[in-house]
């Protein structure tokens, strides 16, 4: 299981941008957060061309569907929406990853016995 911004593990932080001009302000061992998708697929193409880590906030299937086929590295979703998306992701081989967004540590064993890929703590988002 993934666990992103715990204390105990090294991990990227995530950081939210909303122009091409914020990308290109990223440093490389940070991960590009963009949400929502509807309004941010220039901005993972401009990730994908540029082999640039970025993550998408989801709440649909279709959105996910979307994340995966433009690159994404992770698809962050709440609970609910991880556990009917993680079985998809997994018949179709997602390159992505699933994480849930937690506020407490927890969460952590709850979300590893629904199967999802990972977690990620609200603290690892800039």
């Amino acid at each position: 299981m993934i666990i992103i911004g715990h204390p105990w593990i090294k991990s990227n932080r995530f950081c939210k941008v909303f122009s091409i001009e914020d990308i290109k302000k990223t440093s490389a061992d940070e991960i590009v957060l963009l949400e929502p998708l509807v309004d941010s697929h220039a901005f993972a193409a401009h990730c994908q061309e540029n082999n640039m880590a970025f993550a998408v906030v989801v709440n649909t299937l279709d959105d996910a569907l979307f994340a995966n086929a433009l690159g994404a590295k992770f698809i962050i979703c709440e609970e609910d929406d991880a556990l009917m998306i993680q079985p998809i992701a997994q018949e179709y081989l997602f390159d992505a990853r699933i994480l849930v967004l937690i506020h407490s540590e927890k969460d952590i064993s709850k979300i590893a016995r629904g199967g999802v890929d990972g977690v990620i703590f609200a603290e690892a988002i800039c």
